[in-house]
């Protein structure tokens, strides 16, 4: 019988290739991104205001915009 790849079979190969993948995947921590979706408009809004990212015109604004938006639905 011939052995490749330093005895081992590439099937074995892949399968540890997969097993890794699959277990770093879980150890990555949580994006940013994500806890962003998670959060509404209106969050974002005060997160960004609050960050010094907006002005303070801005915010009242882009705030009304959003509350209008949300009453016509």
């Amino acid at each position: 019988m011939y052995y490749y790849f330093g005895g081992m079979h590439w099937i074995w190969w892949i399968v540890w290739i997969f097993f890794w993948m699959f277990f770093l995947s879980f150890m990555t921590p949580m994006r940013r991104s994500t806890y962003r979706e998670m959060q509404s408009p209106l969050q974002l809004l005060k997160r960004r205001y609050a960050a010094g990212e907006i002005t303070s015109e801005e915010y009242e604004e882009r705030r009304t915009k959003l509350l209008r938006d949300a009453n016509v639905k």
